[in-house]
């Protein structure tokens, strides 16, 4: 039987998230209100856009807490860009002028997300100069996240003013890097958070990860 992925479809590239999701067989359904959110699900994808706008959305659609507790509940999520931000449990704003890759500038920041993904991550952090950019050699390992010495997949990378990944906590391993080894996609138990949009390119590498999840 058909695995079924609910897609939070209130902003963002939803539509290509699901198509990426189809293409491997899954049942992709588009989440836009709160009945919509407690319909049974085998996996959750949180598409890019504006964090903070994603989070009013979906207290206002009663969407945050039956997600919220599915989550707590063990349920497979991936999240890209603003869906990353949302999972993390520490936001900072940036950038730093002149860094290559961002630290946090302030204290931390409110984006009352759902906090499940035991890293820190920075909004904006490439500035707006490079807010946007694809690269074709980003680093995807297969199998075990960065496993030491193991030789990494090139796969194609499209950011858009897209956050960075500051500070992994335990039982957090990168999936994907930048060349020069920057996090780009993580794991935490049954969660990935991707700062780059993997629903642009044709590469299906990280679907397939999460496929194997559900």
């Amino acid at each position: 039987m058909a695995k079924t992925v609910g897609v939070l479809a209130v902003q963002g590239a939803f539509i290509e998230h699901r198509r990426r999701l189809e293409q491997l067989g899954i049942t992709a359904v588009e989440l836009r209100n709160g009945e919509d959110a407690r319909r049974d699900l085998d996996g959750l994808v949180l598409p890019g856009g504006e964090s903070t706008v994603q989070s009013k959305l979906l207290r206002e659609l009663d969407m945050f807490d039956p997600l919220m507790q599915k989550l707590a509940d063990g349920l497979p999520v991936f999240g890209t860009c603003a869906g990353l931000i949302l999972l993390a449990q520490q936001v900072a704003n940036g950038p730093v002028a002149g860094a290559e890759h961002a630290a946090p500038t302030s204290s931390h920041v409110a984006v009352a997300g759902f906090s499940t993904m035991p890293v820190t991550v920075v909004r904006n952090a490439y500035g707006r100069q490079l807010g946007s950019f694809h690269i074709a050699d980003g680093q995807f390992f297969e199998g075990e996240p960065s496993v030491a010495g193991e030789d990494p997949a090139q796969i194609p990378m499209t950011f858009i003013r897209a956050p960075h990944i500051a500070e992994l906590g335990d039982g957090v391993d990168v999936l994907a890097a930048l060349p020069d080894g920057a996090p780009v996609a993580v794991t935490y138990r049954n969660q990935i958070g991707a700062t780059f949009h993997p629903e642009l390119d044709d590469d299906m590498s990280i679907y397939n990860t999460f496929a194997r999840m559900l």
